[in-house]
């Protein structure tokens, strides 16, 4: 979807949004300053979020007298977005609420961008992304290398898991087969596993996978990721979703992002359903970094405004002849800076 330009109305009423939220903002911060000034408010420690909702964010205690224990908590004005798995610093306050007063240093975010072209934090500090795939709803090479574009450009590994492997059958395992296997000739990771055969109990190749990391579970609707974080952590409550039937397409069971800890050692983060993930805010530059075959080859093509669309004395053009890229990688990038060029001109042309 292409950024969109905003007539005089819609313009008002998002300023008039914004002028309450600053509004409201303001009056938070004067309560928590009385809340300081009455000594209502604990010593600075250390937190970890763990849910977003809305304004307020549920903070575990990292350290004091109460380690692991979650406190409601707002935000001061004066601090950026926050978002799951961030590191803070925060005050309690009454019935287990609290208030934080700044953000740490993060070792990496990930984002993506919403509808209007504007880059929407997910989460943050994460050793590693899990992109969910299956065979139903049928797995897209195009998706998959937008999910690994994100990750090599926000500089946090990748790891591709195959869910619903009792679903291969003989119409669809060479096509699934070669798709993985192109994957792992990059060097990417590749796991198999079917939560629907190892209900009520983790698999051992997933336990192994998240076992002392942070990992980020992402991938289109109706994948299965919260059926595998259920089998990860049973005892939590998560609604399980179903692919419909009339459309192959999956349908959204995680409305905010949340952090879960693993009983045998390690973070989940469970964020809400992607069908399509957008790279428009990125350059083309960009997009060349991410995909890690043609990284070496930038620079390389005879004229350096070359834009890697069949111009001549392409260097990613003789890659492929000689067989040294994927041809199907290949078609992939070009339909993503197609969709890039396609988003742009509408963009200009909207009223």
């Amino acid at each position: 979807m292409a950024k969109r330009r905003l007539n005089k109305r819609q313009q008002w009423r998002i300023e008039k949004i914004q002028k309450e939220r600053t509004v409201r903002a303001a009056r938070k911060e004067k309560a928590v300053q009385e809340q300081a000034d009455a000594g209502e408010l604990g010593p600075e420690q250390t937190g970890l979020i763990i849910a977003h909702y809305g304004q307020q964010l549920d903070v575990e205690a990292l350290e004091g007298d109460e380690p692991g224990r979650v406190f409601r908590c707002f935000v001061r004005a004066n601090i950026d977005s926050l978002v799951t798995g961030d590191r803070v610093v925060w005050r309690s306050g009454k019935s287990e609420t609290g208030v934080i007063v700044a953000r740490c240093e993060r070792d990496n975010l990930l984002q993506r961008p919403d509808n209007f072209g504007a880059l929407k934090p997910v989460a943050a500090n994460i050793d590693h992304i899990i992109l969910v795939i299956a065979p139903e709803p049928e797995p897209h090479d195009n998706l998959i290398d937008r999910y690994l574009v994100a990750s090599e450009s926000s500089d946090i590994p990748a790891v591709i898991l195959l869910n619903k492997t009792d679903l291969i059958n003989d119409q669809n395992r060479d096509q699934i087969e070669e798709l993985l296997a192109r994957y792992q000739a990059l060097g990417y990771r590749v796991e198999r596993t079917s939560a629907a055969e190892n209900t009520g109990k983790p698999a051992p190749e997933v336990d192994a996978l998240v076992r002392h990391q942070t990992s980020a579970f992402v991938g289109q609707s109706g994948v299965g990721k919260s059926s595998i974080i259920q089998t990860l952590l049973p005892d939590e409550l998560l609604r399980v979703g179903a692919v419909s039937e009339s459309t192959g397409k999956g349908v959204h069971t995680t409305t905010t992002a949340k952090l879960f800890h693993l009983p045998g050692g390690g973070d989940l983060i469970d964020s809400p359903g992607i069908r399509e993930f957008g790279l428009w805010h990125m350059t083309p530059q960009e997009v060349e970094y991410g995909f890690r075959e043609i990284r070496p080859l930038i620079g390389l093509c005879k004229f350096r405004n070359c834009r890697h669309m069949g111009d001549p004395g392409c260097a990613l053009d003789a890659a492929a002849d000689a067989g040294e890229i994927s041809r199907a990688r290949l078609k992939s990038f070009h339909r993503i800076l197609q969709d890039m060029a396609d988003q742009q001109a509408r963009g200009l042309k909207l009223p």
